[in-house]
């Protein structure tokens, strides 16, 4: 099985339609006294992205048998297979090559500063201390081939580690590569209505339906299966479930859009509510803001925007001036970009482009896609920039002299934004543009877990037999995720899981 990108959004696309008409209603389901298995597994997974993968192979690794990965969707790979292709990892062979001093404190002191003192310290603390091993084992294991370090905002330095590809594939086509070598089964189109607890409230297995289709909610054929090591919710988030969104954050209505897949919809998250669990976080929501109004979805625009901050100003276009941090966190920047009601202009020069976004954080096919399609424009100089996005060139330029001298000088008295020594002052064209506007892209909220991913009640005390991992979870990274944080938290958790799972005699 090997997806592309495009080929999953094809194949989802139709779907995302009528995604708030498709939410079952999840309920819990206590062990019929009659009850037929009609399978039996050890681990069941739940997902197929970044985190339920990383957690079946590890199951494997550790000598477990009969492991199990559904997922409700037609194809694989969830929001993981269309992400921007970069996990975080500090203090790596390729970042001491690239000469870049990072270590795992450094990490986690970046994860509970744009946590803003609300992340759960032990959690991200599980992150930044596994992440380089997590990095060698998707290398060595899994086999993931990585290209280049690439600065993503909110960061202190360079730690986001490129795979060839550029998305998500480059992930998760290794990892189903290795579940279908070790025969681990992955089952499609199986969508989870209920947990199944037995009467000391232990999670023994789920009620499914096989054959669902995804615009037809109703649709598959029921079946109960079985998990003697119990369950993992690695399902992801909730940013395409309007109603679920907008009860925790009413501001995040329709009129916004979403980067993930249509399957978003956070009901795995109600189902363990419904016997217990807690969620916490769950208003914090967070926008991608380098996503652009110039194409759908999550897109082109954020593999080279995130490499452009610190090359180049972020402009507003009401003043032409500059208006926040171009190398803040995302929930500074997507705030700023909202606050100001009309898409923000990033720009920089060829040199820059060229050297740090072309072949490092997008691949020459998709630069040219994105030219073409008009996500990104090209001027042969800054009057022309100006013209075309109906700016005032002479406030223009002097923002932009005023930029390159804080280039030069390494620091910016005004907004504090992060240089780089190999950047190059934006004196002359060609530039390259793109629009920036928001879109719902990570729910940082979700159900509480521990450090050994089991889901905790509403008194703290863990449900057996229920892990989670990944975007179903609330409290790893706070009020804001720095981008690329995310892939390390889910297969790390994953395989967190799997651990305890493997060590669980049952009950």
């Amino acid at each position: 099985m090997n997806i592309s990108r495009r080929s999953f959004l094809r194949s989802s696309a139709a779907a995302s339609v009528a995604t708030l008409g498709m939410l079952g209603t999840a309920h819990a389901e206590t062990l019929p006294k009659d009850v037929k298995w009609d399978e039996t597994c050890s681990l069941l997974v739940i997902g197929t992205g970044f985190a339920g993968l990383g957690a079946a192979l590890e199951s494997h690794y550790l000598g477990m048998k009969d492991i199990l990965v559904v997922d409700k969707m037609p194809s694989a790979g969830g929001n993981s297979i269309i992400n921007g292709g970069a996990i975080a990892a500090a203090g790596t062979d390729m970042q001491e090559k690239a000469n870049i001093k990072d270590n795992a404190d450094l990490l986690y002191s970046d994860i509970l500063k744009a946590g803003g003192g609300i992340a759960h310290a032990n959690l991200a603390r599980r992150i930044a201390d596994e992440s380089v091993s997590n990095y060698k084992w998707l290398r060595d294991e899994i086999g993931v081939k990585f290209k280049a370090v690439t600065y993503h905002g909110g960061h202190s330095v360079p730690r986001s580690h490129a795979v060839m590809e550029n998305n998500g594939s480059g992930f998760i086509n290794p990892m189903l590569a290795k579940c279908k070598e070790f025969g681990i089964k992955v089952q499609l189109r199986t969508i989870v209505d209920d947990l199944v607890v037995n009467d000391k409230g232990c999670v023994v297995g789920v009620k499914a339906r096989i054959n669902h289709r995804f615009n037809r909610p109703e649709s598959g054929k029921v079946v109960y299966i079985r998990a003697t090591k119990g369950v993992l919710i690695a399902s992801g988030g909730f940013s395409q479930n309007v109603k679920m969104r907008t009860s925790h954050d009413p501001r995040l209505t329709d009129a916004f859009t979403s980067t993930n897949h249509p399957g978003a919809t956070g009901e795995m998250i109600q189902e363990a509510q419904q016997i217990g669990a807690n969620t916490i976080h769950m208003d914090w929501i967070q926008l991608g803001p380098w996503t652009s109004p110039d194409e759908s979805g999550f897109g082109l625009a954020p593999l080279a925007v995130e490499s452009m901050v610190g090359y180049g100003p972020m402009i507003n276009p009401k003043t032409s001036k500059r208006f926040i941090k171009e190398t803040g966190n995302r929930k500074v920047r997507a705030d700023a970009i909202v606050a100001i009601g009309a898409p923000a202009i990033i720009y920089t020069n060829e040199q820059n482009f060229m050297n740090k976004v072309v072949g490092k954080n997008m691949k020459q096919e998709q630069f040219e896609a994105a030219l073409k399609n008009g996500v990104i424009r090209k001027f042969d100089n800054l009057k022309s920039l100006a013209e075309f996005y109906k700016l005032d060139y002479a406030t223009l330029e002097k923002e932009n002299e005023t930029f390159n001298g804080y280039m030069k000088a390494k620091k910016d008295p005004e907004f504090d934004c992060m240089f780089f020594n190999d950047g190059v002052q934006n004196v002359k064209g060609p530039f390259y543009a793109i629009r920036l506007w928001p879109r719902v892209h990570h729910t940082m909220g979700g159900l509480e877990i521990n450090e050994k991913a089991q889901v905790l009640n509403v008194k703290g005390e863990p449900i057996s037999g229920l892990y989670a991992a990944g975007e179903a979870t609330g409290g790893v990274h706070g009020m804001v995720r720095l981008g690329t944080v995310a892939v390390a938290d889910c297969i790390i958790f994953g395989r967190i899981a799997a651990r305890t799972a493997n060590a669980w005699g049952g009950c």
